[in-house]
């Protein structure tokens, strides 16, 4: 394995790395409620695609009447 015959300056080595920066994904907006979402990507937020619902996505009230139906079956 090669060795280091000489050492580079962390200037120099910092000028070198200027151009790693860090790059924002793109955001596209859903087609069914509008929200910024990541292109290719069901929406975490109402779980369509290409206004197709693949998933159903619950909401706090929708876990609240399930715990509600839950506590009253076990009444």
């Amino acid at each position: 394995m090669p060795k280091v015959k000489h050492r580079h300056s962390r200037s120099r080595g910092r000028k070198r790395r200027t151009h790693y920066k860090a790059v924002a994904p793109s955001l596209g907006t859903c087609s069914h409620c509008g929200k910024s979402v990541r292109p290719h990507q069901i929406c975490p937020y109402c779980g369509y695609y290409k206004d197709v619902q693949v998933i159903k996505i619950e909401t706090k009230d929708d876990r609240k009447a399930k715990r509600e139906k839950k506590k009253k079956k076990g009444q």
